[in-house]
């Protein structure tokens, strides 16, 4: 059987050709500027290297901050239209506010506007032509699933939404079946006896393996799993792309051999790690305090309009080590907002105040934390901290959920920029797994991807 390639692009491919393409066009229209018109702001010349990587550093690192490199956003146009004037806006401001790196001031005032429009009409027009090819199907990577019944329906919701050019074709039952077998009505069914003229016909690019009792695999699939492995084909485990797609570890089909799961990154150990880690949390909290002292008054006068009650509350939370510790944050709710007993807060949730709800929103309302983190009781990257009520509940309902307690927790992390708020065991679970995830991986340049991903969070107004 010969086996004929389709062309795709990888997560992780598609993210690095944006950058790259981004940056690449970026200089284009400048030099096109530069040649075809009397623009003399920015020159390609030796005595402007530095103002041109400071460009490029900028379209980077405001392209992060404002998801133009989120592939989800990315293969909508109007989004990535709304996203492209934002950053490029923010960027140009940046730009020309930068002291000594970038070029003296024009003295026609309107080659800042040229230099503003170059640099959105270059990278929309390479998103136009990133969504009409390289986001068209001739490029999706089709998928064939291998697994059992029973975990194909949760398996195709968690991936099927993730990347728009990641098509699951069908799925091919590992066990043997009858009549009386459970069937999977949402995705095209195969038959295992035509695995190896399925791959062929459907020009499958990948074998996705999801079985989870190997004991029980057909041995023709196994012997055909083989010659696809023998032949080159690629082959690749349900957890290992779930979590590489997803950026979560998939604990609901951990089993007796978690232990493979949960190699955790060297980095929870790594005194020069921690070193800057602890430095950055004192340096920041000390600002963030600051920022609060100066922001003061305006929060003081809308707690007196909009709260009518004590400014700040403080809570018993979970914290390293399972060790409790008092948080403390500007109150967003009614005064006794529990007394009929602990329960979620939810979206629209009507004890939070019209002021809180702006606090929740801007995430003004964890200020007052960069005292504990100050303390040392949490660092400003990791999982949230839960209250015990809710610690002694999951615990018992979500596996490994005590792990999350292995590092301090912060305020703000993968959990935090990736999931929505958790308002029930689903959401727990899933933050739980974005938790882990960051422990397995925690690095300085995850932490950058946080810090950034949470600035993206607080422009765009989407705390809770």
């Amino acid at each position: 059987m010969k086996h004929k390639k389709g062309i795709h692009f990888e997560v992780s491919e598609r993210k690095v050709l944006l950058r790259i393409m981004d940056l690449v066009v970026v200089f284009l229209g400048i030099y096109a500027l530069n040649l075809f018109t009397d623009f003399d702001y920015l020159l390609f010349s030796e005595e402007n290297i530095i103002p041109l990587i400071l460009l490029g550093v900028y379209v980077s690192i405001f392209g992060t901050v404002f998801e133009l490199y989120d592939l989800q956003q990315a293969s909508k146009l109007d989004v990535t239209a709304r996203n492209i004037t934002l950053a490029i806006s923010v960027l140009v401001l940046f730009y020309l506010l930068t002291p000594f790196l970038s070029p003296v001031l024009p003295e026609q005032r309107v080659q800042i506007l040229y230099f503003y429009l170059i640099l959105i009409v270059s990278i929309f027009l390479w998103r136009v032509a990133y969504t009409q090819l390289i986001e068209s199907p001739r490029f999706y990577k089709r998928i064939l699933l291998v697994g059992d019944v029973s975990n194909i329906e949760g398996l195709v919701k968690s991936l099927d939404t993730q990347d728009p050019n990641y098509k699951i074709v069908g799925f091919l039952n590992s066990e043997d079946s009858d009549s009386e077998s459970i069937k999977y009505k949402g995705l095209k069914e195969f038959p295992a006896k035509d695995f190896l003229e399925v791959i062929q016909r459907e020009s499958i690019s990948e074998v996705l393996v999801a079985s989870f009792n190997t004991e029980a695999m057909v041995s023709q699939v196994y012997h055909d799993l083989i010659l696809l492995l023998e032949r080159g084909f690629k082959i690749r485990d349900y957890t290992q792309v779930y979590e590489e797609l997803l950026q979560r570890v998939p604990i609901q089909f951990v089993g007796k051999d978690f232990y493979k799961y949960f190699p955790y990154s060297r980095s929870n150990e790594n005194k020069l790690y921690r070193f800057f880690q602890r430095t950055f949390d004192i340096v920041f909290s000390i600002l963030g305090l600051l920022f609060g002292i100066l922001i003061l008054p305006f929060v003081v006068i809308g707690n007196l309009i909009g709260n009518k009650g004590p400014l700040f509350y403080i809570q018993e939370r979970i914290g390293r080590n399972s060790k409790s510790f008092r948080i403390i944050k500007l109150r967003t709710m009614v005064i006794n907002a529990e007394e009929d007993g602990v329960k979620w807060a939810e979206k629209g949730d009507k004890r939070i105040t019209k002021f809180g709800r702006f606090l929740r929103r801007s995430r003004l309302d964890e200020i007052p934390q960069f005292y504990n983190v100050l303390k040392g009781d949490m660092s400003i990257i990791g999982p949230r901290p839960e209250r015990p009520f809710f610690v002694n509940e999951l615990s018992r309902i979500i596996p490994f959920y005590e792990m999350r307690h292995i590092i301090k927790p912060g305020l703000t992390g993968w959990a935090q920029v990736n999931a929505r708020y958790g308002s029930s065991i689903d959401d727990s679970l899933t933050k739980l797994q974005y938790d882990l995830y960051y422990i397995k991986h925690r690095s300085l340049f995850i932490d950058f991807s946080i810090i950034i991903k949470t600035l993206s969070t607080v422009l765009y107004y989407r705390g809770q």
